[in-house]
């Protein structure tokens, strides 16, 4: 049996943009990205900690060292430019595989850059 199980989290970044005319998706710094090893393309959800919305949409990489977090299309609608915001990667494992996997955790500063 396989179960779904967290496999990355970027925690409390902040949204930067929310462009409603664009073709769905999530525009995230490639910086964060790597911390997270999330790919392009990759099933995410996203909690919005302001609103409370909760949506799953795919991730497009931003352009790197820019912090940019920006919802794009329909989910533009639930979250404002400085909204907090939680993005958090699924994959499906064996139970053996999930009691020993240990999820990528990236806690970004206020600006969504990689604390060093």
């Amino acid at each position: 049996m396989m179960i779904e199980v967290m496999k990355s989290k970027i925690h409390r970044a902040r949204v930067t943009q929310a462009e409603l005319n664009y073709v769905g998706s999530i525009t995230i710094d490639e910086d964060l990205l790597d911390a997270a090893e999330i790919i392009a393309n990759e099933k995410v959800q996203i909690v919005n900690n302001n609103n409370g919305a909760r949506l799953e949409t795919y991730v497009i990489p931003g352009a790197r060292g820019t912090g940019t977090i920006c919802l794009n299309g329909a989910a533009a609608r639930l979250v404002q430019v400085g909204d907090i915001v939680i993005i958090i990667s699924y994959a499906l494992m064996n139970r053996d595989e999930a009691k020993a996997h240990q999820p990528k955790l990236v806690f970004p500063d206020d600006n969504n850059r990689l604390i060093k």
